[in-house]
């Protein structure tokens, strides 16, 4: 058991608590600062689902729009200004969170200070829940693209998936910087492609082709005179899919490099200028070459075919848009790793999330996600339209919970202009939370109801393992002044099979540590084990090490039950006596070789831990190359 099983949040770290300023001194070399994240790889980092979502936003609202015929497509460009401005309501409430919260976790802990812990844990699991599905539904969509151009790969879909997913895992486990930097050129190679079509595109009277829609049926709705405030709700709300990952900075700060707050802040701003330009640059488009959507090709395809032609420009635009929304789970593995630790520092998540490796990289959150993703990628059988009705429900809860808490946050704090921050975050939780009920309510059958069920018992989960914590550290006594330390009689008990240079290390290693040792074996009936028995008997009085050797005879053919409860009857025989049991071992450099010892020490170790309340000391003898060097058993 972790010594720190039952260790409660420090001050200043918990969600409740207020979060220290981030003063923008130098952060020293020994701390790993050359692992964190400037600015510009923060934003290949942790934007690239904001960036990949451009590809399927404006298509969103196109298909809900294409309903009502091509009047209702005229209101495209509308739709897209209203996202636009909630983007730019979110991006200015996220950069406040940034400095307010230089720790982390964006509405976890905004929620958990004004909101109070439950709500804090319910952006949590929504923030999870979004962060898992994102990595999913971008591994699929990627693919998608790649099947779409080559067909004959269909069938191997849910492996290429797969592959991909290992692609991205492999490269996070090496840090954040490294991952940033990898994916560096392909976030370029995309914003810089769209921005060339928006801009070619706006010089353009006409399309210049449409070869890519053509033969395929449309899918514009009868024509239609009015369009209802209930559809250009629906539209808004499909469209909100493209404000997946704004949040992803804000969760992510601690991974930016000194001064953290003002580079964070930067990235959030270039993310929201970047994205908003593309999103309306492309409803422009649209409206200006009269797009319809049409089934099997892509509006993004679309409007490159009617910029650039069918010419290499195009082909550049489709290879950049596959390898961006592969990529783009990369947001995930980016935010979901510090968001998971900080649930572990306030005991909702095993500890074990909370540790980071040398690169600065929370690898077990990492393990945690591509496993889960991989398990969503299987039993989805790699389909995004699976996926695609659980997506984005979760980042529209957590986006409401954030703009509230804010509110909140601004009436307590009451800084300057606070009255118009407080309007600004109020308008964001309204139109967020609008949205949100409008997309499960859109989506409930489709499959939204397992992120309303999922939600609930996420919570469950992170309240259960708190409470686990909190009696562990009850019984550990954590937060008071322990009695002084006092020495007790101790006796060491050494497990043994036979004479080596093994058992000569124990017995020396048990008397540096107790005043009393004692050797034990453990014996059976059988006519072969009787003679290994008595010779090792015979052997032990020859070479009189001055340590007893009890015998413990065992009708089973057992090993660890006799040793167990052996020690057992010593601990109750002796009160007041510390009773360790040293456990010598062979450890062969070989991986290999190390899978041919008899594992009988991990048999043992393991009987007593769950036996007794002993203390297991487990010897290990290594075994280098070189003459003399023939393993001993233990």
């Amino acid at each position: 058991m972790s010594i720190d099983m039952g260790k409660p949040s420090a001050p200043g770290h918990g969600p409740g608590q207020e979060q220290p300023p981030d003063t923008g001194a130098a952060v020293p070399a020994e701390t790993g600062d050359r692992h964190r994240l400037t600015a510009l790889q923060g934003l290949s980092a942790l934007s690239l689902d904001a960036m990949a979502s451009v590809a399927y936003g404006p298509e969103s609202i196109v298909l809900v729009l294409a309903a009502a015929g091509a009047y209702g497509l005229g209101f495209t460009l509308p739709v897209t200004l209203a996202i636009a401005v909630l983007l730019a309501v979110l991006v200015a409430s996220y950069r406040q969170v940034i400095a307010a919260f230089p720790d982390g976790g964006g509405s976890y802990a905004v929620a958990g200070k004004h909101l109070g812990r439950r709500t804090g844990l319910v952006a949590a699991a929504s923030l999870i829940l979004d962060y898992v599905l994102n990595v999913a539904v971008s591994v699929t969509a990627g693919v998608a693209a790649l099947t779409s151009a080559f067909p004959g790969l269909y069938g191997q879909r849910v492996w290429i998936c797969l592959a991909v997913l290992a692609l991205v895992t492999a490269v996070n486990l090496r840090g954040v910087v490294d991952s940033a930097k990898a994916f560096l050129v392909p976030t370029a190679l995309f914003v810089g492609s769209i921005l060339s079509m928006i801009v070619v595109g706006l010089f353009r009277d006409g399309p210049v082709s449409t070869a890519s829609a053509d033969g395929h049926a449309s899918a514009l709705g009868e024509g239609a005179t009015t369009v209802g405030a209930l559809l250009l709700l629906k539209a808004f709300a499909a469209g909100c899919s493209a404000l997946t990952g704004v949040e992803a900075v804000a969760n992510a700060v601690p991974s930016f490099r000194a001064p953290a707050v003002r580079r964070a802040q930067r990235t959030e701003v270039a993310l929201g200028a970047l994205l908003g330009v593309m999103l309306i640059g492309l409803s422009v488009l649209i409206g200006r070459f009269h797009l319809q959507p049409v089934e099997g090709v892509t509006v993004l395809a679309q409007l490159a075919d009617a910029s650039f032609g069918h010419s290499l420009a195009f082909y550049v635009v489709q290879f950049a848009t596959m390898v961006l929304l592969a990529l783009a789970a990369n947001t995930s593995f980016g935010g979901l790793p510090v968001l998971m630790s900080l649930l572990a520092r306030d005991n909702y998540l095993p500890h074990v999330f909370a540790l980071k490796a040398d690169r600065q990289v929370h690898r077990h959150g990492v393990l945690a996600l591509a496993a889960v993703s991989a398990v969503l990628l299987a039993v989805s059988g790699g389909d995004t339209n699976t996926l695609v009705p659980l997506f984005a429900i979760g980042v529209f809860v957590g986006f409401t919970i954030c703009q509230a808490g804010m509110v909140r946050h601004w009436c307590t704090q009451r800084p300057g202009g606070w009255r118009a921050r407080a309007a600004l975050n109020g308008l964001g939780a309204l139109l967020t939370g609008v949205s949100a009920v409008v997309v499960t309510a859109t989506k409930f059958t489709e499959g939204a109801w397992l992120i309303a069920l999922a939600l609930p018992l996420l919570v469950l989960g992170f309240e259960k393992i708190h409470r686990s914590y909190a009696r562990v550290g009850a019984r550990l006594e954590l937060g008071r002044i322990p009695q002084p330390p006092r020495r007790e009689r101790s006796l060491v008990v050494v497990p043994v099979s036979g004479l080596s240079k093994l058992t000569c290390r124990a017995l020396t290693a048990a008397r540096s540590l107790g005043e009393e040792v004692r050797a034990v074996t453990v014996t059976h009936p059988a006519p072969e084990d009787r003679k290994a028995a008595e010779a090792l008997r015979r052997d032990w009085e020859l070479w009189n090490p001055g340590v007893e050797l009890v015998e413990i005879p065992s009708p089973a053919r057992s090993l660890g039950r006799p040793v167990s409860a052996h020690v057992a009857g010593l601990a109750r025989s002796r009160p007041g006596v510390q009773v360790t049991v040293l456990i010598p071992e062979t450890e062969p450099d070989r991986l290999w070789e190390r899978l041919l010892q008899n594992q009988r020490g991990a048999v043992v170790a393991r009987a007593v831990r769950r036996d007794t309340d002993a203390v297991i000391c487990r010897l290990r003898f290594r075994v280098t190359p070189g003459p003399g060097s023939t393993p001993g058993a233990p």
